[in-house]
């Protein structure tokens, strides 16, 4: 290795002649993050290699594709003063206004401090500015540059030729760096300035992912994160009333934009195109509009990467007009106007890439030794900026001077805490700490080049401030980008289309209030409305859900309403046919026991047995009030009412009936056997039978209340209906179908044997007491509640169940009871009203003489039945 090779840092020799053996000894590296992930590791291999192959390969500590800027302290510069090369090439034309416009807006910015005598008086700003080519991977080859200084490298075993120590000149020591533009290249140089702590101010990255302060603690920023632009952006789609949109691809292919294009128009409702991408990419997408013939059509909504820009327009006005774009909020500079405007060849060659800047703004060619240009124009170097080339100063040059002062503000602090009264950089700035001076640009808060306040947050990103532009050519004096709003945390917005209306960008028009949207799968902002339908409606604009299950949804079902509430009315039909039985059986139960009471010792009332016939008359009569109970409002009175006397009335008078029939039946069938009586058929005998019968039922429901006590409930799933419209809940009692049977049950018991007796005494004499009108009170009651079980249990699935069941429930039991009360008793109250010469007192007949009665009328019923006659061998 030769002394011209090695880089800045190496030792040099007295002498010209010098054998050096350089290496890197362990431990030799400052203190890095504490924080080293395993993937910078090849980082770090990267660094090493590249500072042995000497990264700064110029001599003398030159810099070839850089700007050095000597100064007490050194900033560094990232900025993409060329664009990307094709393959193989990692730069290409130059950028004269994200490159040489931000570029010289820094220059501009450490010329103005160094001037400031409040800021950082006796201490001059450096700089160190590199060309990103726009490149992450070239940049990232770049920056390493700004690190050469932090790697220590073990000279020891250097000696020149006549063995005296080499001179080692101290390496340039960068505190800070000023960038990068694009975010993926601020990513990758965050990655690397992070392991030395350097701190670094982007003015233009703008990625979400670099607000993670636990992956890029030392980067900060003066602008906004995408995330506000991107909720700005919302906004405006928003307030325009769009909702369809395209994504366009981070890099995409070489004809992907026709595609595009026309995947556009598959969806002709959509016009409203957004685009979040670099200006090269908006360029290619407005060419792919104008080749498809689809000038006016489309309205573009542009992120800050077309901003206010002529460039990515430039030769496509027409097919732009209208688009709105969004710009951190930000104002020309008129400071860095007569700057950039008096920049000539002459009084700016510290600016390596000015005389190429040069060429390109006036369409010229400079004249260069041995070169031959054809056909050219020669640049006279009288050329002025803005006289002969159309300028407009870029939009983030406001940033890239506010990212430089607050840089030198974060120093400025630093060193009045750490030096106080020192005129220059005193030792414990010398070097500068890295760490201590983020958090001193953490804290800065000043006003910036605009006015508008320069402040972090704690992931070190900007407030959000936006200008909303748009981009007007009809209808104005200067076709140009116009202010039509700013957004803060929230839009205001002031559509200046002029004879342009806001378009509508929809791929489906908004549904109906009822109805949900159901996606179509693949097209994000595509879908059917379908109608929320049964007992659901719409939760949200995708969803539909059920009601609650005692509410129904409204008309239009955009939410739920209570359903109301019914009972079974006195007005209705099915309450009108019992109520008027009801009331014509208690009318005629109450002459019933009026007569019997007025005639209450008189033959044909002391032969009906006057004790069993009161009990009975009571029980037909608690039958026919039951009716009253069953339509009368539900409450917990009613329902207990309802529980007790539905089954206590039936049970009363099939217990007395039962206990007559069995009465005559073993009468009789004693006769058979002995002339003695049998035991416990007199009236208090009766009564006690009677009364021990009823007492099962009354003990029962004594036991179902201690069980379940009586109370109401509301039943919403028995009218409900497919049609939500005719949903009713009803206000019931706890009685469900098999527990109102079971009520019943032990009085179906008391008639089947009542009935089984009154079978057995069909042989008794036709004017002995009541046992044949007993029996067709039974028939006819068994074919009553034969025919009220399918009727009953049929209805089970109607939604006018309740009101059926409760109708044919009292209507067949007053029929049993009007049965009753027709069989037993309105004979008698006949003979007793209208033929009283035929209520006497007839002959006292003997216990033998009724059994030898019963004896003939059984031997004549076998005879008429074709029985045979045997003699009676008791006799």
């Amino acid at each position: 290795m030769t002394p011209q090779e090695l880089p800045s840092s190496s030792p040099r020799c007295r002498r010209p002649v010098a054998v050096p053996t350089p290496g890197f000894r362990a431990g030799a590296f400052p203190p890095l993050s504490p924080w080293l992930p395993p993937r910078v590791l090849p980082l770090l291999l990267l660094l090493l290699l590249a500072t042995l192959a000497g990264v700064s390969r110029g001599q003398q500590g030159t810099q070839p594709h850089s700007i050095k800027i000597e100064g007490d302290i050194t900033l560094g510069g990232l900025f993409p003063v060329h664009s990307r090369g094709p393959a193989g090439v990692p730069c290409g034309e130059i950028k004269k206004e994200k490159g040489i416009h931000r570029m010289e807006a820094m220059l501009y910015a450490l010329d103005q401090i160094n001037s400031d005598p409040e800021l950082l008086p006796n201490i001059t700003l450096g700089a160190r500015i590199l060309d990103t080519c726009a490149r992450d991977t070239y940049a990232l080859e770049q920056s390493l540059t700004f690190v050469q200084a932090l790697i220590q490298k073990d000279n020891s075993d250097v000696r020149c030729s006549n063995g005296e120590p080499p001179i080692i000149p101290k390496p340039e020591r960068v505190v800070g760096v000023i960038g990068a533009s694009g975010s993926s290249v601020s990513i990758m140089v965050a990655n690397v300035l992070r392991l030395f702590a350097i701190p670094q101010i982007s003015y233009a990255s703008t990625a979400p992912e670099l607000s993670d302060n636990s992956r890029y603690e030392f980067f900060s920023r003066v602008v906004p994160p995408d995330s506000y632009q991107a909720q700005a952006m919302v906004d405006i789609v928003k307030a325009m009333g769009w909702n369809y949109s395209i994504k366009i691809p981070r890099e995409p292919k070489r004809g992907e934009f026709d595609k595009l294009i026309k995947r556009l128009m598959e969806t002709s409702n959509a016009r409203g195109v957004i685009i979040f991408a670099n200006e090269d990419d908006i360029k290619r997408v407005l060419e792919a509009s104008k080749k498809a013939n689809l000038t006016g059509h489309f309205v573009f909504v542009g992120s800050d990467s077309w901003g206010a820009k002529s460039s990515p327009i430039l030769g496509l006005e027409e097919v732009a007009e209208g688009a709105v774009t969004i710009l951190p909020k930000r104002d020309s500079i008129d400071g860095f106007d007569q700057y950039f405007t008096t920049r000539s060849l002459e009084n700016n060659r510290r600016n390596i890439w000015f005389a190429e800047f040069w060429e390109d703004d006036f369409k010229c060619k400079l004249t260069r030794p041995g070169v031959k240009y054809e056909a050219a124009r020669r640049c006279t170097g009288e050329e002025r900026i803005s006289r002969e080339s159309h300028y407009e100063q870029e939009g983030k040059v406001q940033f890239v001077i506010d990212a430089v002062y607050a840089m030198a503000h974060a120093i400025h602090s630093m060193h009045v805490d750490l030096c106080p009264g020192s005129m220059g950089i005193c030792e414990k700035m010398d070097p500068v700490e890295g760490r201590m001076l983020l958090q001193y640009i953490r804290s800065v808060n000043f006003n910036g080049s605009a006015g508008t306040g320069v402040m972090f947050n704690e992931n070190g990103d900007a407030p959000g401030r936006y200008d909303i532009f748009q981009y007007q050519i009809s209808n104005v004096t200067n076709p140009g980008y116009r202010v039509i709003g700013q957004w803060t945390n929230h839009l205001r917005l002031n559509w200046n289309g002029g004879d342009m209306r806001i378009p509508d960008s929809v791929c489906s028009f908004p549904c109906e209030p009822g109805e949900r949207k159901k996606m179509v799968k693949g097209v994000p902002c595509c879908w059917h409305c379908e109608l929320c339908d049964g007992y659901q409606y719409q939760l949200d604009e995708f969803t539909c859900d059920t009601c609650p299950f005692d509410m129904r949804p409204l008309k239009n079902r955009t939410g739920c309403r209570a359903t109301p509430i019914i009972k079974l009315e006195w007005s209705s039909p099915w309450a009108i046919i019992p109520l008027f039985l009801a009331i014509l059986g208690i009318l005629a139960t109450s002459t019933v026991i009026g007569t019997f009471i007025r005639f209450n010792d008189t033959p044909i009332v002391r032969a009906s047995g006057r004790e069993l016939s009161y009990v009975l008359l009571t029980g037909i009569f608690l039958i026919y009030f039951i009716t009253f109970l069953m339509i009368a409002e539900p409450s917990i009175g009613v329902c207990a009412l309802r529980r007790m006397l539905l089954g206590l009335g039936m049970s009363i008078s099939y217990s007395a009936m039962l206990t007559k029939t069995n009465r005559i039946y073993r009468i009789f069938e004693q006769g058979k056997k002995s002339v003695t009586p049998p035991k416990f058929i007199s009236p208090t005998s009766q009564l006690i039978i009677t009364f021990i019968l009823i007492s099962v039922q009354v003990l029962a429901v004594f036991v179902w209340f201690g069980v379940d006590p009586p109370h109401t409930i509301i039943d919403y799933e028995e009218q409900k209906p497919p049609n939500p419209e005719f949903a009713r809940g009803l206000l019931k009692c706890d009685m469900s179908d098999l527990s109102l049977i079971l009520c019943l049950s032990y009085s179906i018991v008391l008639m089947i044997t009542c009935t089984v007796y009154a079978i057995k005494s069909r042989g008794v004499p036709e004017t002995f007491n009541e046992a044949k009108p007993i029996g067709f009170t039974m028939y006819t009651t068994c074919i009553v509640w034969l025919a009220f079980v399918p009727i009953f249990f049929g209805t089970a699935q109607s939604t006018e169940k309740m009101f059926i069941q409760t109708t044919t429930l009292t209507v067949s039991m007053s029929l049993s009871a009007t049965v009753s009360l027709g069989m037993l008793y309105i004979p008698k109250i006949y003979v007793i009203i209208f033929h009283p010469e035929q209520n006497v007192q007839k002959r006292k007949r003997s216990f033998k003489a009724v059994v030898q009665a019963a004896t003939v009328s059984q031997k004549s019923n076998d005879k008429q039945n074709g029985a045979k006659i045997e003699p009676d061998r008791s006799q």
